[in-house]
């Protein structure tokens, strides 16, 4: 698996340093470029003693041609021989040395990316936020009073933090799932049902692992992990491939199953449906040539947002900063529902732009043409979206006054009825 493009890295660490404090990783970049030192000066080294090993062969079968004693320069072929397998192990040992760094040296921001821990900005807003003549409810005390969520016994059967959609609830939450797929089919995209599992190539790839292991669920006898999110086996599904540039962009959306086991966040935004270890989302997924992965980055983002312009959710968009970007993204939008009881703006999806560092670790190229060096893709995906915090916000922008709740119209022909209570 290819990490990261060595020879950038080599000529530009001011840019590779610069994006480790801005990411707020902990990386040990002057370690690479002594390694990298070393790990050169060793193949060239090599090279010298396999060029000199060539040589001695050429006389040797000059000498043997002409009937002269040969057996003092195949002394000295063996032990050239016996240098330059010292040098490959040695050489071996480097290169793990080199890629235990590499893989812990996330993704360069994008040059439009702002710098800082606090320098979110907000670059949209959309749909108009309701004006209530009474207090709403939140959407977990909404949730109980219509029977429609069921958190003791979601956590009688699983423990804290696992949701259950009840009734009315659990067609609302089975709707949603199959309005995204439907809207997102006709916007283009593929739909996928992938698997709900994947190994640790799968997971590499996407940048969940090695850093994000402990917050993902392993079923250690099969080292197969549950999913986190349907963008790590989509992703996969064209690893270790060359596709061809009229195949370009590719548009995949998939339903999955998500499992997180939210490491570090306990007791923080756990009520409710706002931090949950199960959760449903139908992700998008696109690969697209390099040259136009960022009119691709905006379209995804329109879909996304289409998503919520339907359900007439107000919503806002914010570009992350540096401090909040992934390990593995470039640049990502949040696209944030809001929640009135609540009073704030919850996370329903992040579209981001991975460039080519999901390429490089699953191995997935494309050529222009025939004959033409294969080059890597980019890759990109969005959240169209995450239903619990949709879920959430419709329940809380939707209730009445009489405690019921109105279903959104587009989602009446799925739920089949125009009001839950």
């Amino acid at each position: 698996m290819t990490v990261l493009d060595q020879k950038f890295l080599r000529e530009n660490p001011e840019i590779v340093v610069k994006a480790i404090k801005d990411k707020n990783e902990t990386v040990d970049f002057d370690l690479f470029l002594k390694l990298d030192s070393k790990r050169r000066a060793l193949i060239q080294k090599m090279e010298e003693a396999k060029q000199r090993r060539n040589r001695l062969s050429k006389e040797i079968a000059s000498k043997r041609k002409e009937g002269d004693d040969a057996a003092d320069l195949m002394v000295s072929t063996r032990k050239l021989s016996n240098e330059i397998k010292g040098l490959e192990k040695e050489l071996k040992t480097f290169e793990e040395e080199i890629r235990e760094v590499l893989v812990r040296i996330p993704n360069i921001p994008h040059s439009s990316v702002p710098v800082g821990e606090e320098a979110n900005s907000v670059v949209k807003e959309g749909g108009e936020k309701r004006e209530f003549d009474f207090t709403p409810l939140p959407h977990w005390e909404l949730g109980s009073a219509l029977d429609i969520l069921d958190f003791p016994s979601a956590s009688k059967v699983a423990g804290s933090n696992f949701p259950s959609y009840k009734g009315a609830g659990a067609r609302l939450e089975r709707a949603l799932i199959n309005f995204m797929l439907d809207f997102s089919t006709k916007r283009g995209y593929t739909e996928i049902f992938p698997p709900f599992l994947a190994n640790r190539n799968s997971m590499f790839a996407t940048g969940q692992l090695p850093k994000l292991e402990d917050d993902m669920y392993l079923i250690e006898e099969d080292d197969l992990f549950l999913n986190p999110t349907a963008e790590v086996p989509v992703t996969n599904i064209h690893r270790e491939q060359i596709l061809r540039s009229d195949e370009l962009p590719i548009k995949y959306a998939a339903y999955t199953a998500c499992f997180r086991r939210e490491a570090g966040s306990y007791g923080a935004d756990t009520k409710g449906l706002l931090r949950v270890h199960q959760f449903n989302k139908v992700e998008l997924v696109k690969f697209a040539a390099p040259e136009s992965s960022y009119e691709e980055l905006d379209q995804m983002l329109d879909d996304v947002c289409a998503v919520l312009d339907a359900l007439e959710i107000p919503y806002r968009v914010s570009l992350l900063c540096t401090g909040e970007l992934s390990f593995a993204s470039a640049k990502t939008y949040d696209v944030e529902a809001w929640a009135p009881a609540l009073e704030r703006y919850l996370e329903v999806s992040s579209v981001s732009n991975f460039e080519d560092f999901q390429a490089r670790r699953a191995e997935i190229r494309f050529r222009r043409a025939t004959g033409q060096k294969a080059e890597f893709v980019h890759t990109l995906n969005g959240s169209a979206v995450a239903t619990p915090r949709t879920f959430a916000a419709i329940i809380e922008n939707y209730q009445r006054k009489d405690g019921t709740v109105t279903v959104p119209q587009v989602l009446v022909p799925y739920v089949g009825v125009e009001q839950i209570g």
